[in-house]
Formats: C-alpha cells, sequence, structure tokens
C-alpha cells in the first residue's frame, strides 16, 4: 500500500516474506481482493505455490471488495472468484464482507445484495464462514444486528492508545462471534514511535494521543521493553481477541515480531499503561 505508507515492496521479496511466514510459527495471513488492485492475492498465491502448496493447519482469510462502486451481489460473487483464482485455492475459508462503512447499509443488505449473497456463497460450499471487516465501530454495530456474520474484524480501534471497539467486542465476544483485532500499531505509528509519524488510523493524530504514546515509550523503556512490544501484547493477551493481524513487509522483521509475541509483561505494568490512555473525546469513533 504505497499511498498509504510511503514505499512500494518488490514482488520477489513479497512472495519471499510470504514463504517465511507459511513456515514459521505463524498460521494465518490476511488480506483482501482489493489491496493493491490484487496484486495482495497474487503473490500470495505466488508465496503458496513457491512454499509446494498451503500447510494443511496454514488459514488464508481475504475479504471481498467493490469494484468502481459496484457492491452488488453479482460484485460479491465475482471478487471470490477472482480471489480463488489468485490465491489458488479452490475454497476460501473466511471470507469478511469489507469496508462498508463506505457504502449504503440499505443496498448492502437488500434481497440479493451483497451480504445476502455472502451468506448464500457459504451455504454452496463456496466459501467457508463470513465475516465483516471495517472500521467505524457504529456502522460495524449494526452488520454485528444481523445475526449472520461468524467473525468480525475491527481496525486501529482496540489499540494501547484507542479503546473506541471494547463495547463492540464484548458484544461479539458474548454472542460468539470470533473477534479479529487489526492495525494495533494503528497504521504504523505504534510500530515506530520515533519515526517523526502524526497520524493514527489513517488520519492525523490528536494532540493527546501524540503525547499518550511520548508517555507510554518512556513508560516501556523503564520496564526494558519497546512500545511495539506493548502494543502487540495488549491484543494478544485479550482472552475475546482470536487473532491479532499486523502488517509486515520485511523478511527481516519477522524474527523481531515473533520475539515480541513471546514476551510476558507483569500486571503492574498494564496498570500503569492504563493511566495513560487518552480520554474517550480522543478516540476514533468518539462521539
Amino acid at each position: 500500500m504505497p499511498e498509504a505508507f510511503g514505499y512500494a515492496v518488490a514482488e520477489d521479496d513479497a512472495i519471499d516474506l510470504v514463504t517465511a511466514v507459511l513456515a514459521s510459527p505463524i498460521r494465518v495471513i490476511d488480506t483482501s481482493n482489493g489491496y493493491s488492485d490484487g496484486q495482495s492475492e497474487r503473490r500470495i498465491g505466488a508465496g503458496i505455490a513457491r512454499a509446494g502448496g498451503l500447510p494443511d493447519d496454514f488459514l488464508v482469510v481475504t475479504k471481498v471488495d467493490a469494484r468502481d462502486a459496484d457492491y452488488s451481489g453479482a460484485r460479491v460473487r465475482e471478487s471470490v472468484r477472482e480471489s480463488k483464482e489468485r490465491l489458488g485455492l479452490d475454497t476460501l475459508p473466511l471470507v469478511h464482507l469489507h469496508d462498508p462503512e463506505f457504502h449504503d447499509f440499505g443496498d448492502l443488505t437488500a434481497p440479493g445484495g451483497a451480504v445476502e449473497t455472502l451468506v448464500q456463497l457459504r451455504d454452496e460450499g463456496e466459501i467457508g464462514h463470513i465475516g465483516v471487516a471495517g472500521g467505524d465501530v457504529h456502522v460495524m454495530s449494526r452488520y454485528l444486528d444481523l445475526g449472520v456474520f461468524e467473525a468480525m474484524l475491527v481496525h486501529s480501534r482496540w489499540t494501547i492508545v484507542d479503546r473506541s471497539a471494547g463495547e463492540l467486542i464484548e458484544r461479539a465476544a458474548a454472542s460468539g462471534v470470533g473477534v479479529i483485532n487489526a492495525a494495533v500499531y494503528g497504521g504504523g505509528i505504534l510500530a515506530d514511535p520515533s519515526g517523526g509519524s502524526t497520524r493514527y488510523g489513517y488520519r492525523p493524530a490528536s494532540a493527546a494521543t501524540l503525547d499518550a504514546i511520548v508517555r507510554m515509550s518512556e513508560l516501556c523503556s523503564r520496564w526494558d521493553t519497546d512500545l511495539p512490544t506493548a502494543a502487540l501484547q495488549f491484543s494478544l493477551r485479550d482472552p475475546r481477541v482470536g487473532l491479532t493481524v499486523v502488517g509486515i513487509s520485511k523478511r527481516r522483521r519477522l524474527d523481531g515480531l515473533l520475539e515480541a509475541a513471546r514476551v510476558d509483561l507483569a500486571q503492574e505494568f498494564w496498570d500503569e499503561l492504563e493511566t495513560l490512555v487518552p480520554a474517550p473525546q480522543h478516540w476514533l469513533d468518539a462521539r
């Protein structure tokens, strides 16, 4: 996503990273039909082929996307077909309705629309399970109310500095919906707090959020850890979260990510960190 992160990844480097992930303790890759106009899925598919196939215990999660504002039932079927072809998979085990907040709720939930078509594709055996993946928790709540989704992915809203999704995650977990927490680094700033970024969740961060990041970084230093590790562990330690999704584009970062996933921080650390969380009015979906 060079338009979001300011750099591109060479195709062979991306395929090499996929093969490394397939051979690592990580057992899930998350992608989407629309990421870089299908290039993400194509590279993952090439990595699977280079590795000699997908391991039996590995899960590839993707999402259906609109094309040129078309998010019809027909487009959903075509999106699934494209994803299967790019990934080289006969069945997609989990497929999300992607970014519904950018489309009309009535259109997507109408008879024959995107939601109903996803349900049909699952019932037909074309896909295994269906989920909904998006940002705005108020919109996501409406889709959760439909009672048809088996998983929910929310991004940038359940992190060390933003708790917008707290109530939504509690509802999903209580109803048996699998919870997937993505963008735990807030789009990058929590992964590299000294990198000069002032954006959180793909928008300018509030002064309160930036101040909290500085103070949390200082806390991490006192506990002989770092902010990226705390940001990752915040999600991993939550028993309601089934999958934690982080963006990674460089193979050299894989070992560090796995090491951070093994860190155990004391409860006293988390208690102090909670005192530094910005007030709710500074969260992405504050009302």
